[in-house]
């Protein structure tokens, strides 16, 4: 089994162009849409601190320069700020901030997948385990995702991957694993599976956007040959690190959006919008009237 080492670095692979929300991701990049207030990006980036994360690592790509001024200081917004006494707006933005250095950005040229994207990571995460988080994907639980992962990662090593149950019927929509030995929080996985054909899947949990891996990664990454869409495919280069350690299954058991796709966005803001206290009010009894409206 690799050293167990802290896991202190996370991947956000942000350098997709989000052609599914055009026309609006012609301006804006998909992971700055908002669900209710907050782009999409800051919730995937809230679950990561959440989990003990202490340097955040962002692979974008042409037009994304957005994003890396997003976690900076915008001296002239809290001056106005500060100006007319907006001291709960001043206090949201400095809390939502990343401390200075904890936060890098690195270009990836061509969008050659997600495998590529992961591998332009390679010198800023160095020799150790890191936290991979697909920005698309929000979760809601009690506890955060990645914190019940690290959790497991801590008692097991090696590799974890996040997983849900999906209806058997629709096991050859997802990359699917294969369940071995009980683990508290999890399982040990003994296979995986890219969109297996029907009936032939070996369980029905999905691999559904987090992952903790170990730096061997990126060697196997560098020299990987293209698979599917004539890409670098992470799952290609997980299949075999798995020949070399072992990989573990955490099972997650809240709520996942998919925010890459209109109806996952959709449900978020509908979703997050019911959350809040001070939203709920507002938008419940419309939205059953819309409902009922379709009816």
């Amino acid at each position: 089994m690799a050293e167990k080492k802290k896991i202190r670095k996370a991947v956000f692979p942000v350098a997709g162009l989000g052609t599914r929300f055009l026309p609006a991701t012609k301006a804006v990049p998909k992971e700055m849409l908002t669900v209710v207030d907050k782009p999409v990006i800051q919730y995937v980036v809230d679950e990561a601190v959440e989990a003990g994360i202490e340097h955040f690592v962002f692979i974008t790509g042409r037009g994304k320069a957005v994003i890396e001024d997003y976690f900076d200081i915008q001296f002239e917004l809290e001056q106005t700020l500060k100006s007319r006494n907006k001291n709960a707006e001043l206090t949201l933005l400095n809390d939502l901030l990343p401390k200075a250095g904890t936060a890098s950005f690195t270009r990836q040229q061509e969008p050659l997948g997600l495998g590529h994207a992961v591998w332009c990571a390679r010198d800023i995460v160095g020799h150790e385990p890191f936290a991979l988080l697909l920005p698309d994907m929000i979760m809601y639980s009690e506890k955060g995702c990645l914190r019940g992962m690290v959790e497991l990662y801590e008692k097991a090593g090696g590799n974890v991957i996040a997983v849900e149950e999906c209806a058997p019927e629709l096991a050859h929509k997802y990359g699917i694993v294969g369940v071995g030995e009980e683990l508290e929080g999890g399982f040990r996985i003994t296979e995986m599976v890219e969109k297996p054909a029907k009936g032939t899947a070996p369980s029905n949990y999905f691999i559904n956007g987090r992952y903790i891996l170990q730096p061997e990664i990126f060697s196997i990454l560098e020299t990987q040959e293209r698979g599917a869409g004539n890409e670098i495919q992470l799952t290609d280069g997980m299949l075999k690190l798995a020949k070399q350690q072992a990989f573990a299954g955490y099972r997650f058991e809240g709520r996942t959006f998919d925010c890459g796709a209109k109806d996952g966005f959709i449900l978020a803001n509908a979703f997050f919008a019911v959350q809040r206290d001070d939203i709920r009010p507002l938008v419940v009894d419309p939205l059953k009237e819309l409902l009922s409206a379709l009816r």
